[in-house]
């Protein structure tokens, strides 16, 4: 027990973070400048500096929208404990045997289920192998999530 750590230490994923990031960063700022000194001309040379700041714009673009991936994951982590919470409290019993037969989209289309129908509809969708819009489509008592991103 003594050498565990006593604090969190932040998770970095070194192709992001270290890697992608900087050298989109660097990439998209030179090509920026760049294009901005050959702007107005009609030559080769100002295409391929428009192509270069285009393309690590978009790079640039797609790594920042990584961190909107990143937050939909926890989400779903996040609905998956609120789930098995929901039906320990409602039922007693673990989710935990019957997850293994669930699919995070079955999970997260039982999350708006009203806690009367909750249990029942968790046998259902394994019984059944309903999809997601499937079980949504059974639910009487909805508990809409506004919280989403």
């Amino acid at each position: 027990m003594a050498d565990q750590p006593t604090q969190n230490k932040p998770m970095y994923y070194p192709w992001h973070h270290f890697v992608l990031l900087p050298a989109a960063l660097i990439l998209a700022g030179y090509g920026i400048r760049r294009y901005l000194a050959v702007a107005g001309s009609d030559d080769e040379i100002s295409r391929l500096w428009f192509t270069v700041m285009l393309l690590a714009v978009v790079g640039l673009g797609v790594l920042v929208m990584m961190r909107q991936h990143y937050a939909l994951q926890l989400q779903d982590r996040l609905i998956r404990l609120e789930v098995r919470q929901r039906y320990f409290e409602i039922t007693g019993q673990s989710l935990r045997p019957l997850e293994a037969q669930l699919s995070m989209s079955q999970i997260l289309g039982l999350r708006f289920a009203g806690d009367a129908e909750l249990p029942g509809l968790v046998q259902v969708a394994i019984r059944e192998k309903l999809s997601s819009k499937d079980i949504q489509a059974r639910i009487q008592e909805f508990q809409f999530d506004h919280l989403r991103v």
